[in-house]
């Protein structure tokens, strides 16, 4: 199917509806009167008026038709939002007509459940072949997904008796992360041994000591061992032991009954909290929910994986979550090393114990702030 083709089922294929302004009402019901006088006194001016009126009519519908054919729409948006915080979209629509313009064009966001994102966004000339970029703010409101289905374009030109309105199917569907909020103080200083650096012996880049031997011709300088050198009379370097990376593992659990609702969503607010700010401190990150585990890792792309995993996890009642902690067919290496942190919204809900260091957080405790145990 060649390209003028597609575009022209494309264009067979937008919902177009029409509406009419009160203004048009009111033209209308006066085009009404003076039909009826012209019927009744056969006055030949009278039949003039009402034509010029029909006419104004028909060159408003052609003229507003003609105004939304041939637009391109594309919609961006961010891969992730979050909860609550104003996040930037935009909309590009592009006039294909290679002679006419589009005069007076209002652009709206529709959701799959049909509510309009009516932002004032507004083109009152779009000349031929030209396109604008159009910005507005999406602040979701609960954690998920928000999913996009419609672009509406509508215009009043040239006289603004009719509404036209075209939509164009643009689906999208974005994750929202849930909040992220800044830590209690207390929580901080109660979370902040888990996960440090643990030395490992071998040889490699850390602080403590590995070794002392002689000096070779292309060793650092700064690795002079001065003491030992000023005793034996001897160049001595030391070497160090390496250390390895900081390592957590968040485990969330899913598991609550339905009167904990609130109090489920706090946890996985929590969590996202958690991730963020370790990461911040340049932790490796894994995050257990439910029976879902992801793998170790870090850095902003790595954040963003686990935040869409939180957006769409959901809470089950109990008897409904399985634990992947019996599956002990992995390395030592994989499950063992690093602290892991706990977070709960029920406190009858299981706590995994294959970890060196846990710390349980219950979210019931303290009106839903948090204790470390």
């Amino acid at each position: 199917m060649s390209g003028r083709s597609r575009s022209i089922l494309r264009r067979l294929a937008l919902r177009r509806s029409t509406r009419v302004t009160s203004e048009g009402a009111l033209f209308l019901f006066l085009a009404l009167a003076v039909g009826v006088a012209a019927v009744n006194t056969g006055n030949n001016l009278f039949y003039l008026l009402l034509s010029m009126m029909l006419s104004g009519v028909l060159v408003s519908g052609v003229a507003a038709r003609s105004c939304l054919n041939r637009l391109e729409i594309r919609r961006h948006v961010p891969d992730l939002l979050f909860v609550n915080e104003p996040a930037t979209a935009a909309l590009v629509i592009k006039n294909g007509k290679r002679r006419w313009s589009s005069y007076a064009l209002r652009l709206c966001d529709v959701t799959a459940d049909g509510h309009g994102l009516d932002r004032g966004l507004a083109v009152h000339h779009l000349p031929p072949g030209a396109g604008r970029l159009l910005s507005y703010p999406l602040v979701p409101s609960k954690r998920g997904s928000l999913k996009l289905d419609e672009v509406s374009v509508s215009t009043s030109f040239p006289f603004g008796l009719f509404y036209k309105t075209a939509c164009y199917s643009i689906p999208a569907t974005v994750p929202v992360s849930p909040a992220i909020k800044p830590l209690p103080n207390g929580l901080l200083r109660e979370l902040s041994g888990p996960g440090q650096e643990r030395t490992v012996h071998r040889k490699g880049y850390g602080s403590d000591l590995y070794n002392l031997r002689l000096y070779q011709p292309g060793d650092d300088s700064r690795t002079i061992h001065w003491l030992t050198t000023a005793r034996t009379s001897k160049l001595i370097v030391r070497e160090t032991e390496a250390e390895s990376h900081r390592r957590a593992t968040i485990y969330l659990s899913l598991l609550a009954p339905d009167s904990h609702d609130a109090v489920f969503e706090e946890a996985v607010s929590l969590t996202a909290s958690l991730l963020h700010h370790l990461t911040g401190l340049g932790y490796w990150l894994r995050l257990m929910v439910g029976s879902c585990c992801s793998s170790f890792g870090h850095g902003d792309a790595h954040l963003v994986e686990l935040l869409r995993a939180l957006a769409f996890c959901e809470r089950r009642a109990p008897g409904e979550e399985t634990l992947v902690f019996t599956d002990h067919s992995r390395s030592p290496d994989e499950w063992g090393r690093g602290a892991m942190i706990v977070v709960r919204s029920w406190r009858q809900a299981p706590v995994p114990i294959t970890s060196d260091e846990i710390s349980l957080i219950d979210m019931e405790t303290m009106g839903g702030g948090g204790h470390v145990s």
